[in-house]
C-alpha cells in the first residue's frame, strides 16, 4: 500500500519526492505509460543504488529500506512439569512414542513421520528419519524411554492388524481403514492434549526443548547438536543463547533470594592466628612460660 501511494506521488510530479523508499527489483516494476504508445518512463530512483556513483563501492541495501524487521522470536521451551502434563493428557502409547521421540532427538514434526519400522534399531538406540530440506537419510540418538512406549505401540497395533514388515511405515493412524500417519493428524493430536491442559505448545516447541536439553549438557558439544538437529551452520544455535523472559526473571528472584540468605547468615570472622612456640621464644630471646 505504501509503495503504491509514493508511486502515484512520483507519477504526478507532487511534492519533493525522489525515490521510493520502498522500491522493487525492475523486473517485477514497471514505470508509467507514456501516451500514443511512446514506450515508458523510466523513473528517477526505481532501484536501489540507482544513482551509484561507479568510484565507490556498492553497499548492501534491502529492496525496501524502510521496511520494518520482523524480530526472531526466542524458541519456546516446554518447561519440565508442564511436558510432564501434556504427557500425560495423550491417549495412546503412539501417541506417547512420538512425543518422547520428540523431545529426544530434535527431529522436526514431519521427519520423523518418514521412518519405516526398519529405521528404529533399538541395539543401537537410533532411529533414521529423512531430512526436510535435503532428503538426506540420517540416524539420530534417542533416550530409551521413546523405544519403550514404541514397542507398547507396536505390539497393541499388531494385535489390531496394522501392517507388519521392516519397509512398512512406522506410523499409523489408531482407527480403520489402517493409513500412514501424516503431520496433520499429528498436529491434531497434540492440540487435543493442549485443549485439555488449556496450553499452546507446538509440535515445534518440542524441538526446541530437545535442543535446550542438548546444550544444557557440558559434555555435549554444540558441533554434535547441530549435527543432530540438521543445521548447516553452527551460528544457528545461537538463537538458543538468548535466555526467554522467564529465564530472566526467574534467574533475578534466585539471585536475591542469595543475597537475602547472605545478609542472614553472614560469615564467621576469621580467628586470630596461632603463633607457634618456637617463634615467641625467638622474639623474646628465651623460652616463653
Amino acid at each position: 500500500m505504501l509503495r503504491t501511494f509514493y508511486d502515484w506521488h512520483l507519477d504526478n510530479h507532487s511534492g519533493a519526492l525522489l525515490i521510493n523508499p520502498f522500491p522493487l527489483d525492475r523486473s517485477r516494476h514497471r514505470g508509467r505509460r507514456l501516451p500514443n504508445g511512446q514506450g515508458e518512463e523510466r523513473r528517477p530512483g526505481e532501484r536501489t543504488n540507482s544513482h551509484h556513483n561507479p568510484m565507490d563501492e556498492f553497499k548492501n541495501e534491502r529492496k525496501g529500506r524502510y521496511r520494518p524487521t520482523v524480530p526472531k522470536r526466542i524458541p519456546r521451551r516446554i518447561p519440565e512439569d508442564k511436558y510432564t502434563e501434556v504427557f500425560a493428557g495423550l491417549r495412546s502409547h503412539r501417541d506417547r512414542a512420538l512425543l518422547a521421540f520428540w523431545v529426544s532427538n530434535g527431529a522436526r514434526a514431519e521427519e520423523l513421520l518418514s521412518p519405516k519400522q526398519g529405521d528404529a534399531n533399538v541395539g543401537q538406540q537410533t532411529i533414521g528419519v529423512i531430512r526436510k530440506g535435503t532428503g538426506d537419510y540420517q540416524e539420530l540418538p534417542t533416550n530409551v524411554d521413546a523405544f519403550v512406549w514404541l514397542r507398547l505401540y507396536q505390539e497393541e497395533a499388531w494385535k489390531k492388524g496394522v501392517p507388519r514388515g521392516r519397509h512398512r511405515p512406522l506410523w499409523w493412524t489408531l482407527r480403520r481403514p489402517w493409513r500412514p500417519l501424516e503431520y496433520d493428524a499429528a498436529r491434531m493430536m497434540f492440540n487435543r492434549a493442549n485443549a485439555l491442559l488449556g496450553s499452546n505448545w507446538t509440535l515445534h516447541d518440542l524441538r526446541h526443548t530437545a535442543t535446550f536439553l542438548m546444550l544444557d549438557d557440558p559434555n555435549m558439544p554444540p558441533v554434535y547438536v547441530q549435527h543432530i538437529l540438521g543445521h548447516k551452520y553452527l551460528s544457528t544455535l545461537d538463537i538458543y543463547n538468548r535466555p526467554s523472559k522467564d529465564d530472566v526473571i526467574a534467574a533475578g528472584i534466585a539471585h536475591h533470594a542469595r543475597q537475602e540468605h547472605k545478609k542472614n547468615h553472614p560469615p564467621p570472622a576469621p580467628a586470630a592466628p596461632a603463633y607457634k612456640t618456637e617463634s615467641l621464644n625467638i622474639l623474646f630471646g628465651g623460652p616463653v612460660q
